[in-house]
């Protein structure tokens, strides 16, 4: 039988459900909601619900912090660069899109022949 890909980002399980799934308090996720960390959807009743992709990011958060030491500003920055990456990887891909599209060539192949090899040690100033 095949599986059927699901999407990541559907709003499936309540705070309660997260917090046990994860083993942390509910308060814990309430304070990442309330700081900007991570924002779960909101159902009619304003229950917060957690998709996988939120499951996903609370369980880097938690290496962050228990396996790493980081505190909660340090999450919040870690979190805050950690997403404008991805947007910024998202700009990369559709203007690698666009490009390909609108010449016909393949950016690694006109990227490659542009590139030139420099010295290191001549970029940076020493004393």
């Amino acid at each position: 039988m095949r599986r059927m890909n699901r999407d990541k980002s559907r709003p499936l399980y309540m705070i309660g459900a997260v917090a046990e799934m994860l083993d942390m308090h509910p308060q814990t996720l309430r304070a990442y909601d309330r700081k900007g960390i991570l924002s779960p959807k909101r159902s009619a009743g304003n229950t917060r619900l957690y998709s996988e992709e939120d499951v996903e990011k609370l369980r880097f958060i938690l290496t962050l912090s228990r396996d790493l030491g980081v505190n909660l500003a340090g999450i919040e920055v870690i979190m805050r660069m950690r997403s404008e990456l991805e947007k910024a990887l998202h700009q990369i891909a559709l203007m690698k899109e666009l490009f390909e599209k609108y010449t016909g060539q393949n950016i690694e192949d006109v990227m490659g022949e542009g590139l030139v090899k420099v010295d290191i040690t001549s970029i940076v100033q020493t004393k």
